[in-house]
């Protein structure tokens, strides 16, 4: 994907999940000349990706009202928007959209922040963003043009896979799958290598195991159009080893219950955050 824009994008706050966008946006084409961060303290690494791409860093947001931005992305802490984003009210109008990565703060809350009247696209990205295979769920409000929305969704592209959500109200549940989903899986890996040196392999080993096995099963789904029911079918012999775990894994009280009790709990805890 080849990004192009006519007008500059602002980043507020590099930190992981901004500097992994940023560093996604100039892999895909995006003119340095274009990009604007906003970070108090930024790092040596930051500034010295944007002088080789002739990146503009600024230290306020005053500043960001004489550049006329297309997009401006929020990345800093939630607790930091409500001192934040009223300073950057001027910046509301039809022509500038506010793209939230924030977790907890509804459409609501973040044009309340802004004075109202915003052009708002909230989202919920996950870590391996960082790496740039995240998946990205994004809902926009009703000021937000087509052309705004598509425009969110190739920035968001820079960092893998981006899915329009209709509902604002579904942001909770996406958040208990994908937004918490890599520590599941992170949790996997741990709890498989544990059980392995529990029988017997040493604990080196047992995660080397784990952790391929993780990886390369998550690459088998990347690059086969294959269901994973199928894939998991497709490794379990009648009678054998594998049949044999899943029975634990598939039975009563085993890994589907365990999953819906966590998510519903992520779930839970995210409607919670953004009361």
């Amino acid at each position: 994907m080849t990004l192009s824009m006519s007008r500059p994008v602002v980043l507020l706050g590099a930190g992981k999940m901004g500097g992994a966008m940023l560093s996604g946006w100039l892999a895909s084409g995006l003119s340095g000349d274009l990009v604007h961060v906003l970070d108090p303290m930024p790092s040596e690494a930051l500034r010295a990706q944007l002088e080789t791409h002739g990146g503009h860093h600024n230290t306020s947001v005053e500043v960001l009202a004489k550049i006329n931005p297309a997009v401006v992305v929020l990345a800093v802490k939630p607790q930091m928007m409500g001192d934040i984003l009223p300073r950057l009210a001027q910046l509301v109008g039809p022509e500038t959209v506010f793209l939230s990565i924030a977790a907890g703060l509804s459409i609501a809350q973040l044009d309340g922040f802004l004075g109202g009247g915003a052009c708002l696209v909230r989202t919920m990205p996950n870590t391996p963003a960082s790496v740039g295979r995240g998946v990205t769920a994004m809902v926009v409000n009703d000021r937000v043009s087509k052309e705004m929305a598509t425009l969110c969704a190739d920035l968001l592209k820079a960092i893998g896979e981006v899915v329009v959500l209709e509902d604002e109200a579904l942001i909770d549940a996406v958040t208990a799958v994908s937004g918490s989903g890599p520590a599941y899986v992170f949790h996997m890996v741990e709890a498989m290598a544990a059980a392995g040196v529990a029988l017997g392999l040493p604990a080196d080993l047992s995660m080397i195991l784990a952790r391929k096995t993780i990886e390369g099963s998550g690459e088998m789904m990347h690059q086969l159009d294959t269901s994973a029911g199928e894939l998991r079918q497709n490794v379990t012999s009648p009678g054998g080893t594998t049949a044999a775990a899943l029975e634990v894994l598939m039975g009563p009280h085993g890994l589907s219950e365990l999953m819906g009790k966590a998510l519903t709990a992520a779930r839970d805890r995210s409607k919670e955050l953004g009361a």
